[in-house]
C-alpha cells in the first residue's frame, strides 16, 4: 500500500523530468520510516486529488473533528443567527470537558468571539461544548447539525458523535472528507483572522488569563500556510489537516494515524512541497472577460453585456499544456432580460473532456420593446 503511494509520487518525475523543491529526489522527500494510516493531497479550488493513500478509509480523527464545529459556527455567524458579540453562558457540562481546554469558568459569560478564537487557535474542548450548547441548546443537538452538514457536503465516510473529537467508538471520518471540510472552513475571512494567531492571552471574566498557543506549527513555520487543524488521541494517533497557498495554487494536505506529532507535520509538509514543486494552476476562464459576447434585444438597437458566474482555473503538472476549448451556449436574441438573469452557459473542455459548465448572466436589465420601438426599428 505505502509502496504504491511512493510510486505515485515518483512516476510523474520519471516521465516528465520534474524536480521537487530544493532539487530533492522523490524517494528522499518521503521518509519511509514514518508510519501513518491515511493521506491525501488535494487541489483546494477544483477538489482534484493529486495524491491519495487510503484516503477514503474510516478512521478516528481526534480534534480534527473541530473543523466541522468551526464551520457550523461560522455559517451561523454569516447567516446572522448569532453574533461575535453575543454572550455565551458556560455550563458545568462545558466546564467539565477533559483534554485540551482553555479552562473556562463555569456559570460565567464569555464573548462568542473569544470562544471561537480559542477553538481555532488552541483546540479548546470546553469552548467547543459551550458554543455547541449556545447554538443548538445541547451538544447532542449540535452533533445532529454536524452530521446534517456532512450529508450536505456528501461526506460518505464521516460520522460525528461529539463536537470535540474526544474518543468515541462510533466516531470516524476520512482524509478525503476532512479535506472537503477544511476547504469550506478556509472560505471564511474570520477563520483566517484567528488561525494566523501564534500566541495570545485569553482573558477570563475574573481577570485571570490563560495563554493560547497555536497547535498547528505549520501556521508559523510553513511558507504559505493558510490554516489547519491538529488532532491527537491514543486511538487516532497524530492527525493533521492543513492548507497552504503559493502564487495561484492552493493545496490541502490531510494525514491521519501518524506515529508521532512531529512526523505528522513532516508528512503533511512533504505532501505540500511535492504539490507546489510539481503542479501549477492556470486560469482558463475569466468571468469578466466577455467583452466580445452580447445578446441582442428584439425590436431594439441594443445588445446587453454579459458576465459569467465564476472564474475557472485548472491545476496540472508543470510544463504540461492541455488542449482547452470553450463552447458558448447563448441565444442570439431575447425579448427582455433582468440583471443577473441566467441567459446561457459556457462549457469548458480539457483534452476533449467537458470539465465544467459555468452559467452566463446578463450584466444589465432591458425591458421588452414597445410598439413604438418596433416602428422606429422598421423606419431605420
Amino acid at each position: 500500500m505505502k509502496k504504491l503511494f511512493y510510486l505515485m509520487l515518483i512516476i510523474p518525475i520519471l516521465l516528465g523530468g520534474i524536480l521537487l523543491s530544493n532539487s530533492a529526489r522523490a524517494d528522499a522527500v518521503f521518509d519511509e520510516s514514518i508510519s501513518y494510516k491515511s493521506a491525501i493531497l488535494m487541489d483546494m479550488n477544483s477538489e482534484k486529488v493529486l495524491v491519495s493513500d487510503d484516503s477514503d478509509d474510516r478512521l478516528p480523527i481526534a480534534s480534527v473533528t473541530k473543523l466541522m464545529t468551526v464551520l457550523i459556527t461560522l455559517e451561523n455567524i454569516e447567516s446572522g443567527k448569532i453574533s461575535l458579540d453575543d454572550d455565551v453562558f458556560v455550563t458545568e457540562n462545558a466546564n467539565g470537558m477533559g483534554g485540551s481546554q482553555i479552562f473556562l469558568d463555569a456559570n460565567a459569560n464569555y464573548k462568542l468571539s473569544e470562544l471561537l478564537k480559542s477553538i481555532i487557535v488552541c483546540s479548546a474542548n470546553d469552548s467547543c461544548v459551550a458554543v455547541a450548547e449556545y447554538i443548538a441548546g445541547s451538544e447532542n443537538n449540535f452533533v445532529r447539525l454536524m452530521n446534517e452538514k456532512a450529508n450536505q457536503l456528501n461526506l460518505k465516510n464521516t460520522n460525528y458523535t461529539n463536537c470535540t473529537g474526544l474518543p468515541s467508538v462510533d466516531a470516524y471520518s476520512s482524509a478525503y472528507d476532512q479535506a472537503i471540510v477544511l476547504k469550506n472552513v478556509l472560505k471564511y475571512d474570520l477563520y483566517h483572522n484567528y488561525s494566523s494567531i501564534w500566541m495570545e492571552d485569553f482573558s477570563h471574566p475574573n481577570n485571570r488569563t490563560t495563554m493560547m498557543t497555536n497547535t498547528n506549527k505549520l501556521s508559523k513555520f510553513y511558507e504559505g500556510c493558510i490554516g489547519g487543524k491538529t488532532g491527537s488521541t491514543n486511538q487516532a494517533r497524530s492527525c493533521l489537516a492543513v492548507g497552504a497557498k503559493r502564487n495561484n495554487t492552493s493545496l490541502i494536505s490531510v494525514v491521519l494515524g501518524v506515529d508521532t506529532s512531529k512526523n505528522r507535520f513532516k508528512l503533511a509538509s512533504d505532501l505540500l512541497n511535492y504539490g507546489f514543486a510539481n503542479f501549477e494552476t492556470k486560469q482558463i476562464f475569466n468571468s469578466n472577460n466577455l467583452s466580445d459576447k452580447s445578446i441582442k434585444i428584439k425590436g431594439l438597437d441594443k445588445h446587453v453585456a454579459l458576465v459569467a458566474e465564476k472564474d475557472y482555473s485548472y491545476i496540472c503538472p508543470k510544463n504540461e499544456s492541455p488542449s482547452i476549448s470553450l463552447n458558448y451556449n447563448l441565444p442570439t436574441k431575447l425579448s427582455k432580460v433582468s440583471k443577473g438573469q441566467i441567459v446561457g452557459n459556457v462549457e469548458i473542455s480539457i483534452d476533449g473532456v467537458v470539465v465544467e459548465k459555468i452559467n452566463i448572466l446578463s450584466a444589465e436589465t432591458c425591458e421588452e420593446a414597445t410598439i413604438w420601438d418596433y416602428i422606429q426599428s422598421i423606419t431605420k
